[in-house]
């Protein structure tokens, strides 16, 4: 086995890679400058799911030379094409948004926890106490209300 080829295999790898990554990086910043801020919005988990893919398409385009830059710039448009999409379809219909994005859930209601949600929605006790002081309070009888949204974040309402 030769240990020289894990770092340096030859200079036709190492320019392809600078000039596709640059490449397809303005390919990608290009498509997402078009199709729009809601295409990676922090809103579900099918926009994490996106995201990661398209991630994981840029670095397949980047490093395997079986994949010429225009079909990775294909496999980029694709994906952000379904985003879009995805989202044209959830503002226009109610019960398609619902199947994509779950609904936001209420953790605590006039100052008392809601135990059945936190435990369905995995909110640990610490979890919901962190929130209570990043939403200014210090405990949950200062609250009338704490929401788990639907990107995961968890909003606190005072009494």
């Amino acid at each position: 086995m030769d240990f020289s080829e894990m770092f340096f295999q030859n200079w036709s790898g190492i320019v392809r890679t600078l000039i596709v990554g640059v490449l397809a990086y303005l390919t990608l910043v290009l498509f997402l400058r078009i199709s729009g801020k809601r295409t990676l919005a922090k809103l579900n988990a099918f926009d994490l799911v996106v995201t990661v893919a398209l991630g994981s398409t840029l670095s397949a385009i980047l490093l395997q030379e079986s994949i010429a830059l225009a079909e990775g710039a294909l496999a980029l448009a694709l994906l952000i094409s379904l985003q879009f999409l995805v989202t044209f379809i959830s503002v226009r219909s109610r019960p398609f948004a619902h199947v994509m994005r779950s609904d936001p859930t209420l953790l605590a209601h006039k100052g008392e926890y809601c135990a059945g949600a936190l435990k369905r929605e995995r909110v640990t006790l610490e979890e919901a106490e962190s929130a209570l002081r990043a939403g200014g309070a210090q405990e949950v009888s200062a609250v009338q209300s704490m929401v788990l949204e639907s990107d995961g974040t968890i909003s606190v309402v005072l009494k």
